[in-house]
């Protein structure tokens, strides 16, 4: 008889993971525009600052989840 490995897996809330998503996005955001300023890459910079915006919108969304819930 073969064995069965039960094994448990953390559940994050989806209210957790947007905020954490949204950190992540904004720091990618700086980097890039960071990135794109130092090398004049106006398009790098623009792309930077709409994954910060993204990145504020997702943390926002976590935060409307936790009042909601």
């Amino acid at each position: 008889m073969a064995k069965v490995n039960y094994r448990r897996e953390a559940i994050v809330p989806n209210s957790r993971k947007d905020k954490n998503e949204g950190a992540m996005d904004k720091a990618k955001g700086r980097m890039k525009e960071a990135g794109g300023s130092i090398t004049g890459n106006k398009d790098k910079k623009t792309e930077g600052r709409a994954d910060q915006n993204k990145g504020t919108l997702k943390k926002k969304k976590g935060a409307a989840k936790d009042l909601l819930s």
